[in-house]
């Protein structure tokens, strides 16, 4: 692997301040493996200071750089025989494009699916020899189209349907094709239907009961044992995400009922004998192995965190990513290895998170605080609000906040309603009233904060990117005495255009969590809408914004700006050359930059 930044790297970081070396560091996520060629990996790295997919040879410790593209690439999908690395082809970050293929030792890349028009993705799926593939596409013309896409042929359209759906798994030996989908008009509660290669159902689950009872399902995989027909499936009968085993045939579901608090999610050990068992509870995670023949659940060493990805290999061991808000993350296995550390600087670790909890109007909302080691308040405060909105911060390593810690802030993030983790009926909750539901919480939290003597009053920001990005504008217009000042990274700052502007998959969440499209319930959009609100805001706003972003669009964010114009409202607006945020490490350094000194000019602090 190419160190970080050339081999004058280590000259370069000479005085370079903790904050920029969390950014600069190397990374790698966890490594993907072929399921038959267990020594072939894919994982995705800034060692180049651009995130790039990299192919890594475990037999011969050989590790080479897959995609080199101006704003970065991190989509790919290794087939299962190790022959192929599939990688998504976007242009400057605007997420529409095409599936190419490269071979795994080297090579040119090619057009992997002829025949199929530049799309959004909306899943993949390849056979074993990786010369089949099931290609999800989504366009604002069609909805969602699923492909069948043979090498070799043209391809064969299994699926299509005006609203959202999208590629869940194929089986092990090709023969049955698993389809998350939304007919039934949520967005946010998939049903589930299997097809045959020539487009066929062979089954159906769906727990929406026709959109009144909103249960989601979601697939999680086939059983990796051929000729096997179970499905691995999450669903939330009992008000969180729990797996069960669904054999599609047969019809059998054997429900797992893990006795765990929070959410559960699971995948197959390679042999189909057990699930490795993520369990998510309270902002921190933890696995366990439970044996589908006894029923036995054993819980599987990790230290006190977040593990953001796990994967158990043939020989029965697990590797997992892993960090805290203290510690860096790295890939384990629990052989007791470090699987993958990359070369270079190291990052430097930050302060861990404090849990509080505040009574709110919705019920009790977890917020995770840091603050500068022996610091005492009142401190300025940066409220940093998360994106999604069906996300949730958790005890995770992050260099933003950990860079406002470094410059003397307290850090608070918000897990509102709406945020995943807390149960069914909390992320449920963000309906109709969008925006101002969230902003709700993030106000019992800054009253808590404010009266703890954690938080300075005269000095607080509110802060977020993407869903975050857009309750900062609505709070500072909804809430205009609250917040000192402003920091929105790729908005929604006028909802309406942002709605006829944004990708297919995102209008139909919009239609679900508002009731309808912006002429069927226009009162809901303009009361959602920061843009509503704009001659209110008192505070400074910083926004940045990517401008070939398809989920905040630009148009909408320069509506926003011309209004702040109008006014002579204090603002600032950085546009910068990619899409929805940026993979390129001095891109999000210079942002970070720019958001750091916006405060302190402000803030004086």
């Amino acid at each position: 692997m190419t160190e970080s930044n050339g081999p004058d790297a280590a000259e370069r970081t000479e005085g370079m301040p903790d904050w920029e070396k969390r950014f600069r560091a190397p990374r790698v996520s966890l490594p993907d493996w072929a399921e038959d060629a267990p020594d072939r990996s894919l994982f995705v790295s800034n060692a180049t200071g651009t995130y790039e997919l990299y192919a890594w040879d475990r037999a011969t410790g050989e590790q080479r750089q897959v995609t080199d593209r101006a704003n970065g690439t991190t989509d790919g999908v290794l087939s299962p025989d190790g022959a192929w690395i599939w990688w998504f082809d976007d242009k400057d970050g605007d997420e529409f494009g095409v599936w190419r293929r490269q071979p795994f030792t080297g090579g040119e890349d090619e057009l992997a699916a002829p025949g199929l028009d530049p799309s959004y993705p909306a899943g993949l799926a390849l056979s074993r020899d990786g010369r089949t593939a099931v290609v999800g596409r989504s366009t604002d013309e069609d909805g969602t189209t699923i492909h069948l896409a043979r090498e070799g042929e043209a391809p064969f359209e299994l699926y299509r349907h005006r609203e959202s759906a999208g590629v869940g798994d194929l089986s092990r030996d090709g023969s049955l094709i698993a389809v998350e989908h939304t007919e039934h008009g949520d967005a946010m509660h998939s049903a589930l239907r299997v097809l045959r290669p020539d487009g066929t159902t062979v089954a159906e689950l769906d727990d929406t009961d026709g959109g009144r009872e909103e249960l989601g399902l979601d697939v999680l995989g086939f059983a990796p044992v051929d000729g096997d027909t179970r499905l691995l499936v999450g669903h939330q009968r009992r008000g969180r995400w729990e797996p069960l085993v669904w054999d599609v045939l047969t019809g059998e579901q054997t429900d797992l009922e893990l006795d765990l608090p929070g959410d559960v999610s699971a995948e197959w050990y390679p042999d189909g004998s057990a699930l490795l068992v993520v369990h998510g509870f309270e902002a921190r995670s933890e696995l366990f192995r439970y044996d589908l023949a006894g029923g036995a659940l054993t819980r599987i060493p990790t230290p006190p965190g977040t593990v953001s990805g796990a994967t158990a290999r043939p020989d029965g061991s697990v590797e997992y990513l892993w960090s805290s808000a203290a510690e860096p993350p790295v890939v384990r296995s629990t052989t007791g290895d470090v699987v993958l550390d990359p070369p270079g600087m190291k990052c430097p670790g930050s302060v861990p998170v404090e849990d509080v909890w505040v009574d709110g109007p919705g019920g009790r909302i977890h917020a995770l605080v840091q603050r500068p080691e022996g610091a005492t308040g009142p401190l300025p405060t940066v409220f940093d609000i998360h994106g999604g909105p069906t996300w949730h911060d958790s005890d995770a390593f992050a260099a933003a906040p950990a860079a406002w810690v470094d410059h003397g802030y307290a850090v608070v993030r918000v897990n509102y309603r709406g945020s995943t983790g807390y149960g069914r009926a909390w992320t449920d909750a963000l309906k109709h009233r969008v925006g101002l539901i969230e902003l709700e919480d993030i106000a019992a939290v800054r009253e808590w904060a404010v009266g703890s003597g954690l938080a300075d009053p005269a000095r607080l920001v509110l802060t977020g990117g993407s869903w975050g990005g857009y309750l900062t504008l609505l709070g500072l217009g909804v809430q205009p005495g609250a917040w000192t000042l402003g920091i929105a990274a790729v908005p929604v700052a006028d909802y309406v255009t942002a709605y006829h502007d944004e990708m297919e998959a995102l209008k139909a969440l919009d239609r679900t969590l508002l009731g309808g499209t912006p002429e069927e319930v226009p009162e809901r959009f303009a009361a959602s809408s920061p843009l509503t609100y704009v001659d209110q805001v008192e505070a400074p706003v910083h926004i940045s914004a990517g401008v070939n972003d398809p989920r905040c669009p630009i148009r909408q964010i320069d509506n926003y700006v011309k209004r702040l114009e109008s006014r002579g409202a204090p603002h600032e607006v950085y546009r910068y050359d990619a899409g929805h945020g940026s993979l390129v490490v001095d891109e999000r350094i210079k942002q970070v930059k720019l958001e750091l000194d916006f405060a302190a000019r402000h803030l004086a602090t």
